[in-house]
């Protein structure tokens, strides 16, 4: 077995338990209340401006490759990852300390928000893998693989960053501050 494919299979490890453990570990903690904290009704505009930044940030990486930009696109995607772990960390941090907010909506747009909440949250528990196996293929130097995966993990990261703006959108109006 070559080193290459060594290392392949050991990132992909890697990935799969990362890929489990996220969602997992955010479910859980979804449950746990903080006791006696302040809660950190502050954060939800701020990831939801980190969803809009990511989602802007993904356009122009898309942009800089397709403009033999590598450096850039890497840095840029680069910093899209770090921007992912930041929201999440804002987020399970205020869910941590407050309640969950109902949507206050009635009729046709109650049920149009929770389509997109329901597609948001699917694809971002199915977006952690597509990433981290896309970004492994570009740090592994397997180029073709990374653009054939690229081509399907940035519509959908795209997506699942402009709902989570859209579902704060819609939200925030409910929200007790």
């Amino acid at each position: 077995m070559s080193t290459i494919s060594l290392r392949e299979k050991k990132v992909n490890r890697g990935i799969l338990i990362i890929s489990i453990l996220i969602p997992v570990v955010v479910a859980v903690l979804f449950g746990v209340r903080i006791p006696n904290v302040e809660p950190l009704g502050f954060l939800p505009p701020i990831y939801a401006s980190i969803n809009g930044l990511t989602a802007l940030l993904l356009i122009i990486a898309v942009w800089a490759i397709k403009n033999g930009k590598q450096q850039l696109h890497q840095y840029l995607m680069t910093s899209c990852i770090a921007l992912s772990l930041l929201f999440l960390g804002m987020y399970v941090a205020y869910h941590m300390t407050s309640d969950s907010t109902p949507f206050g909506g009635e009729g046709f747009i109650k049920y149009i928000y929770y389509i997109i909440l329901a597609s948001h949250i699917i694809l971002s528990i199915a977006i952690i893998p597509l990433v981290l196996h896309t970004y492994a293929r570009a740090y592994l130097k397997n180029f073709e693989k990374h653009r054939k995966l690229a081509r399907i993990t940035f519509p959908i990261w795209l997506y699942v960053a402009v709902t989570g703006v859209v579902v704060y959108l819609m939200i925030s109006p409910y929200y007790s501050y």
